[in-house]
């Protein structure tokens, strides 16, 4: 059977369509261009050996050497050799959706310890089998909210990754909801928040930490909205809460994150991974599947996709959500990392985080004329400010052999002296200093 099953009668009804006889007419593009794109490809086709020293050519043009200092979202940690390894095993890497559970148990097995690791992570209930990436995550918690208590009000605050409010405006600027984002200054951001708490509003989304690197204790704040009703929702940074206190223990309804930090490589920024976990209340509700375990006739334990209506695969107007891409690969680099790491493994990194972080902050302010932004307490990443405009300084790190960090006036004009940089487990203390170095040059 041929891959597009189109019969002839099929094909020549969709040429005459497009208004040409063949189909070696549609490929020759001067007929169908009036000043036909040039690709550059060569005349005579290519051996493989001559398209293997072409493409590595083109590889090494890209800049793959860079110290990174870069965060806001995605980080450059150390990744085990042995998660590749496992992954691709052919068992795990040709494997479809696991609707066949006869078929699919090492899959299935893997989903469902994936769905406990996470769970114990977040200090929550229920977790699902993974989403499309964090933002997403984060767009389907807030439907949740919405469908649940049925108001209209989304309150997110400001110092949100800009990214994911921008996602968050594009992916409800059809629905009957209003979104409003505070401040992205910390402290006035959780006055505002307490403050905008109403009867109006469906749910209140924090970051944690925040996208700046600050870290507060939200319970105050989610107590008060779980009082009137309001789903608190928290997209968190999962390896920081090898040191921090956990979202389930601030109150939190819905917790949702980017989970590249566990075990995926930044590969030119994707695919990621999306995590979801939340209380039992929202089990009903989630997008995505769920994994279950259970016994078979002769009482073996087995493992099942539950919880699941036809709805999420046929009656899109019914589902709970339309963009529920299950990353399952990504899911098992994430619990493959867990587990190697362990319990102490997962605690050092983040200790190794924040300590090498400690230092570069230090190490930077004693750079004249440079600060850091707040007095806060942060994990791994952290704000300077500049006396200059960060933008070309950093561009001229580059050129350095470091990516520095983000120029936070790509977000926000008054911000364009600082600089959020994000410290890993990676970093030595001679590329720190080597960094603090380039940067009072640059300067």
């Amino acid at each position: 059977m041929p891959y597009i099953a189109n019969t002839a009668q099929d094909r020549k009804e969709m040429l005459q369509a497009i208004g040409v006889e063949s189909f070696d007419e549609l490929w020759h593009l001067a007929d169908v261009h009036e000043s036909p794109p040039r690709f550059n490809l060569p005349e005579k086709g290519l051996s493989e050996l001559e398209v293997l020293a072409k493409l590595g050519t083109l590889a090494r043009e890209n800049r793959t050497d860079l110290i990174c200092f870069t965060g806001g979202g995605v980080y450059d940690h150390f990744v085990p050799a042995a998660i590749s390894h496992v992954v691709e095993r052919g068992e795990f890497l040709t494997s479809y959706t696991p609707y066949q559970p006869e078929a699919s148990q090492g899959t299935l097995q893997a989903v469902y310890e994936y769905q406990s690791a996470m769970c114990r992570l977040t200090g929550m209930e229920v977790s699902n089998a993974s989403l499309y990436d964090g933002g997403t995550a984060l767009f389907e918690a807030i439907l949740m909210a919405l469908r649940r208590n049925r108001r209209r009000k989304v309150l997110i605050a400001g110092t949100l990754s800009p990214i994911y409010q921008a996602m968050v405006r594009t992916s409800s600027h059809h629905l009957a909801a209003e979104v409003r984002v505070t401040s992205d200054e910390p402290d006035q951001c959780a006055d505002e928040l307490l403050k905008s708490l109403d009867e109006e509003t469906s749910s209140v989304v924090i970051q944690y930490p925040d996208f700046y690197g600050t870290i507060r204790d939200w319970t105050p704040l989610v107590m008060k909205a779980r009082e009137k009703g309001i789903t608190p929702i928290c997209s968190v940074y999962p390896l920081a809460l090898a040191l921090l206190k956990t979202p389930g223990e601030m109150g939190f309804e819905i917790v949702t994150g980017e989970g590249q930090s566990l075990g995926i490589p930044l590969s030119f920024g994707g695919p990621y991974l999306g995590f979801m976990t939340t209380t039992s209340d929202f089990m009903r509700k989630m997008p995505g599947r769920i994994c279950g375990r259970t016994k078979d006739l002769s009482g073996k334990p087995g493992f099942v996709l539950t919880l699941q209506a036809r709805e999420q695969h046929i009656r899109r107007e019914k589902a709970t959500s339309n963009i529920c891409t299950n990353e399952s690969l990504c899911a098992l680099r994430a619990i493959i990392y867990l587990a190697l790491m362990g319990k102490t493994g997962f605690r050092r990194v983040g200790e190794l985080c924040a300590s090498k972080a400690s230092f570069a902050a230090e190490t930077l302010i004693s750079i004249p004329g440079v600060r850091l932004a707040s007095s806060d307490g942060f994990f791994n990443e952290f704000v300077i400010e500049l006396p200059v405009d960060a933008k070309p300084v950093v561009s001229q790190l580059l050129r350095k052999g470091f990516m520095a960090g983000i120029p936070l006036g790509a977000f926000r004009e008054e911000r364009n002296k600082q600089v959020l940089l994000a410290v890993t487990e990676k970093r030595t203390r001679e590329e720190i200093v080597g960094l603090a170095e380039a940067l009072g040059g640059a300067l």
